[in-house]
């Protein structure tokens, strides 16, 4: 395997949404090793004032982005089926199949168990995830990936912004297509650069 590149892409925050805490979020994207997806997604800010979700056993749980979560959206190249992960700072997650834009599909994420790992110190606040897109028989098509990168935050009395790579026209909308604007190759190829990257 090819040593792995990484790259750093640079979250916005949705201009129908406002932060007073969050002052920009940054991801890392990378293989590991063993071919899993590894994301670190680096909130800077006025920490003590963004609503963490207390840390816990690592579980699977729905609605997490009622709350401060990071999220990534998978697809491969040319398909319109998708995955949507969510990873809270609790330590609990959720994964999510779709056939096309916002059209659900079962998924068997009993494999999954992503690892994650939350840390904040000073004006920092940082989440570690990695993904084992290998055990999704949907991911194991040949081509390059998709991935759209976002976060919602919330802070002090409940509001929510919302930061993603690549924002779509109108509200909010983490599943339209425009927001996979990150292509990655496979574990053995090199990463490949789009909107968004430094």
């Amino acid at each position: 395997m090819t040593s792995s590149i990484q790259y750093t892409a640079v979250l916005t925050c949705h201009p129908e949404t406002y932060s007073q805490t969050a002052h920009g979020i940054e991801v890392r994207v990378r293989w590991t090793e063993g071919g899993a997806l590894a994301l670190t997604y680096m909130l800077r800010g006025d920490i003590t004032r963004v609503s963490i979700p207390p840390s816990g056993p690592p579980r699977r749980a729905d609605y997490l982005w009622q709350h401060t979560c990071f999220e990534a959206f998978v697809s491969v190249k040319s398909k319109p089926e998708y995955c949507e992960f969510n990873f809270s700072p609790s330590g609990e997650w959720a994964a999510y199949r779709f056939r096309r834009y916002r059209d659900s599909a079962p998924l068997e994420d009993g494999a999954l168990d992503p690892m994650i790992a939350a840390r904040s110190a000073g004006d920092r606040l940082d989440l570690d995830a990695t993904i084992h897109l290998h055990r999704l028989p949907m991911m194991s098509q040949n081509g390059c990936l998709r991935l759209g990168l976002c976060a919602v935050i919330e802070e002090e009395k409940g509001i929510l912004s919302y930061w993603a790579l690549k924002h779509p026209p109108g509200r909010p909308d983490f599943h339209h297509p425009d927001g996979f604007a990150l292509e990655i190759e496979r574990p053995d190829m090199e990463i490949a650069t789009t909107v968004g990257m430094k």
